[in-house]
This record gives structure tokens, sequence and C-alpha cells, in this order.
């Protein structure tokens, strides 16, 4: 889930089934959707696939509590709760959240009841090993999601596993976190005890979730965990590394286990579509939007070329040089790194939730003020008054957008597989869901335009989320 949301409550949501009953309800996988190049579909039809697969997501800090047992050591998220409560809404934690620690039982069982194919959650590094490498391999902590998995497939859903969703352990983060090029070689170490440890029944791998919300927010403005404040500097150190890493935990899958496994490992993105903001806003201000949102990460990893997208590379080093620095402030893709990290994912996850209309900054640039993704994009972004907004204030209702991002991977990428790895609705948790079943409505309506009308390359839809959670800063509220 973004950072910066509110009340996404489960209640109702198996009105989502009622919007996709006409699809096939036996069991399937999503891994055999990415492994098939049978899926790209077209014409016009009212149903989605046989194939397609439908799913829930959650994160562990969001929902497992059990916060300090069995060995289990502190994340980033620990620390912020505890140490600056006031950050929180609330001033909640998520000691105990929805204690899926303790009740995973009865989250395989709402899955089932549901009908939905597979569950993607996040598995807490710190669980596994406290202090990032094998010096701290807690047994414990394989146990509980050995239990879990165990229990999805027996319940017939799919494990779909992000190896972390924000919750950096504390232990790294004193080591310098993702700013540091020792997280690459750390995350290697923890991807191989997942890989060991859960690939025989695992398929469908997750490296990194929403790299631009956790980058900006935790390294760039320091708003999040880890509250890191270096704007201009961190978020772009963050991105860099993330992509490292999950580049070599692609590269290891490949070279000690695919061929045994026979897996798939993507990552997910996440970033809202974009609109021209009025007839005198030309398309440049959209591409330079997706770009600098999306792009940034897509694009060494999808495009044909690699690295990062070239006017980022040329605008932000001119930015650096104008401030006085000797190199620029977006870290260097080398021509080998460029090709390590180029096509080193299997599928592109998105987190689709909402989109903006943008125009072009016309001021130049300020050389007063603070350096930061946002300065350095030269975008003014706003909403359509009238636009439907869901609790969270950022949340906004645009089922076109999902339509229009989509297709933007398509053209731009050579329409790579897609999983929409999450979407949802906020409120205020009433019994009254009709804002939430006509969210995913207008959405999935979107999605099957996309998938039949289009061509898009779509294999599966993730809802957020069929548990109620911690909501990050906006705590239980």
């Amino acid at each position: 889930m973004p950072l910066p949301g509110n009340v996404f409550s489960s209640v109702l949501l198996l009105a989502l089934v009622g919007v996709i009953v006409a699809a096939e309800t036996k069991f399937r996988l999503l891994a055999d959707n990415l492994h098939s190049d049978q899926n790209v579909v077209g014409g016009k039809s009212p149903e989605f696939p046989a194939w397609f697969a439908f799913g829930a997501a959650t994160a562990a800090y969001q929902v497992e509590g059990g916060w300090n047992e069995d060995g289990r050591g502190a994340s980033v998220w620990d620390t912020l709760t505890h140490d600056h409560p006031e950050l929180v809404v609330d001033q909640s934690t998520g000691d105990v959240a929805a204690d899926s620690y303790h009740r995973f039982q009865d989250d395989v069982e709402a899955l089932k009841q549901v009908g939905f194919n597979f569950y993607r959650f996040s598995i807490s590094w710190g669980r596994i090993l406290p202090e990032g490498d094998l010096s701290s391999l807690n047994q414990a902590g394989i146990d509980y999601y050995n239990k879990l998995i165990d229990a999805l497939i027996v319940a017939g859903i799919e494990p779909v596993v992000t190896m972390i969703h924000y919750d950096v352990p504390q232990y790294l983060q004193n080591l310098g976190g993702l700013a540091s090029p020792l997280f690459v070689q750390y995350f290697e170490i923890y991807a191989d005890t997942l890989f060991r440890n859960f690939g025989d029944r695992v398929k469908v791998w997750i490296t990194h979730n929403e790299p631009y919300n956790f980058c900006v927010d935790g390294y760039g403005y320091g708003r999040n965990g880890p509250l890191v404040y270096a704007p201009g500097v961190g978020e772009y150190l963050c991105v860099h590394y993330t992509l490292l890493s999950h580049a070599t935990a692609y590269h290891l899958y490949n070279q000690r286990y695919r061929a045994q496994q026979k897996g798939s490992v993507g990552i997910t993105l996440s970033g809202r579509y974009f609109f021209q903001a009025d007839n005198q806003t030309g398309s440049e201000a959209v591409d330079r939007a997706l770009q600098y949102h999306i792009g940034w990460m897509a694009h060494p990893l999808f495009s044909e070329a690699g690295g990062y997208p070239p006017l980022m590379e040329k605008e932000i080093a001119e930015h650096s040089q104008q401030e006085g620095r000797t190199m620029s402030r977006l870290p260097a893709m080398t021509a080998t790194t460029k090709a390590f990290v180029r096509g080193s994912a299997d599928f592109l996850g998105y987190n689709y939730y909402s989109s903006r209309l943008v125009q072009l900054d016309p001021h130049p640039y300020n050389l007063s003020t603070t350096p930061s993704i946002e300065k350095d994009s030269k975008l003014l972004l706003s909403v359509d008054p009238f636009w439907k907004r869901a609790k969270s204030s950022w949340l906004y209702v645009v089922p076109e957008g999902l339509r229009g991002v989509l297709n933007w991977f398509r053209t731009e990428y050579g329409n790579p597989p897609v999983v929409i790895t999450e979407n949802g609705y906020s409120d205020d948790g009433q019994l009254d869901d009709h804002g939430r079943v006509d969210y995913y409505k207008s959405h999935l309506t979107q999605l099957l335009a996309a998938i039949h009308e289009d061509g898009c390359h779509v294999v599966g839809f993730t809802a957020w989320s069929i548990i109620d959670n911690f909501e990050w800063l906006q705590g239980y509220r």
C-alpha cells in the first residue's frame, strides 16, 4: 500500500467477487500465466480470460504483529512507531496489527471464502535474518512462513512473496540501509535464504515494493521510515541500490535455482498516470511525468537501451553542475551495470490507485531552494475538481488512468507481462461499501478494455486488501 494512506478496509470485499465471477473459479496459477506466451488477447469481451488470476495483498509490518516474538529483529518501522509515536495519526504501532503471526489460518480461510487464486504477502526480513545475514538465521521465522505457505497451498491458493515491503531491518539501516552499496550484498544473502527455504513452493517472487514511494519519502524527504532527510540525493541512491539488489537477486535465481524451481522474479513499481492539465499542455508533460515517476525504475529494467531515462540523466546532471557539484546527484550507470540490470525481471508488478493532471513548470531551475526529485522534474501536478475522492486525501478515483498506464507499458517497453499487484479504495470503515464496489467495478472494466481491446499483457489483478491493517502514518484511522 502506498505510504500516505488511510483506512483500506476489507469490509464487504466479497463484493469484488460479484464483479469477477465471469472468470472461471477453478484453481489456476499466476506462475503459469507468467510462463505462457498465449495470454495476450484482442477483441472486445465482457469477461476476463479463463486463465486470468485474482488475488489479494498485504505487507508483513501492516498485518503480522508479533513484533518482538520468537527472535524477530526490529525494522525501521518498529523504530519509527516506538521512538516517534507523534508521527502516526493515532499514535498506534504494528506491534499487534491484525495479529496474522498468530491468526494466519483465519487469513487463509478468508482468502478461500472469497475465492482468490493467489495471496501476495511479504516476508519480514528481520523475522528471518534479524541482523541481515546468516549469522543471525532465525529458524522460528522460517517455520512461521513455512506454515503460512503450506496452509495456502492446502487451501488451493498460490503464495506470491514480496521480499521486502518497506520494513528494512534496523540493523541494516544502521549501516546505511538502501543508500549504501552494502545493502546489495546483504540483499543477495537474504534472497538466497528465501529461495533455498521456500522456492520449492513459491513460484512468483517480487523483490521490492514501490521503490518510488519508499525512497522518496524514506530517504529523500524523511517523512516515513527510515526518516532519512537527504532530498535530491538520498532518493536517487536508494533507487540505485534497489535496482542493483533486485538484479543481483534475479541473476542469483537464474544461476542457482531457476532450472529446478522454475519460478519467476519481478519487481513491483508504483506511480500515478497523468493527463494533460489543459489544452495548452502538450504530451511532453505527460511523458516527462511518467519517466520521472515510473521510468526512473522501469527504464533500466525493461527498455531496450537500459539505464535511467535519458532526460533524467541529462537534466539532473545539469542541475547538479549548476549547484556546483562535481558529479550528478543521479548515480551513474556504467555499460556493465546497465547490462546487468536490463532484462532482469520476468514481469512488471504495478500498484495503481489514482492519477493526476500535469503541466510543465514554466519557471527556471531555482538554485536557492533544496534540490529534490520533484524540483528536478519541473512539473506541476493538480487534480480535476470533478474527480471523486476516497477517504485518503491523495486518492482520487480515476479508473481511466489504469488503462492509460498499461498502454504506456505496452508502447514504451514492448508489452511486458504485467501483474496489477495492488488496487484499492479507502473509506471510513462503514458497512455501506458502495464506494469500494464502484471503485473496483470501474477499474476492472478499464482493465478488461486494456486486455481485450488494446492487447495489454496483463495476467493478474490484486486487491488491497483482504485484511484491515496498520496503514503506516495513518495508523488504524
